[in-house]
């Protein structure tokens, strides 16, 4: 038993130093195979970091352009909203015997005309919604200026209530 052992002992030395060169070899590429692959992990993440940072210098940059485009579009509803207060003024101005809630009206429907043409997705929608806007809001300032001048006899703005019925 004892020489069995030896035997295969002397077998294992005798495959270990016939294989030595190959598994020293072996040892050596896994080395060198982990130092490439920790090369290039380390390239892979200076590259990456590089690539975060640009995306986070575009990202601050839109933010920041569409903050000053919202503030923007705050200011120009504000804007609409004062006219269309000249608007309902103007009207009542006009038309002195207008019960007020015809002016609100008139007023209402000009501020939803507004916020149709504010909410479009689309941007022909939004077009289509801003001349609905402008044809009205014309309307209104024609029925008050002809009202005014004594052109118009009618005791309504009825151009302008008449564009209400049809939408």
């Amino acid at each position: 038993m004892t020489k069995l052992l030896h035997s295969v002992k002397d077998e294992n030395l005798k495959w270990r130093q016939a294989n030595q060169h190959s598994q020293a070899k072996l040892k050596h590429a896994r080395v060198l195979a982990e130092k490439a692959l920790e090369a290039e992990l380390k390239k892979k993440s200076v590259q990456l970091e590089h690539d975060i940072n640009l995306l986070k210098t575009k990202h601050n940059a839109e933010l920041s352009m569409f903050k000053t485009k919202c503030k923007q579009d705050i200011k120009d509803y504000k804007q609409y909203l004062v006219a269309l207060d000249q608007l309902k003024s103007s009207i009542q101005a006009s038309y002195t015997h207008l019960p007020e809630a015809v002016a609100f009206t008139i007023h209402h429907h000009a501020k939803y005309l507004l916020n149709k043409m504010w909410e479009a997705e689309d941007f022909e929608q939004k077009i289509q919604h801003e001349m609905e806007l402008i044809r009205f809001m014309t309307t209104v300032h024609e029925d008050a200026r002809l009202h005014l001048e004594g052109g118009s006899v009618e005791s309504l703005p009825e151009k302008t209530l008449s564009l209400i019925q049809q939408q």
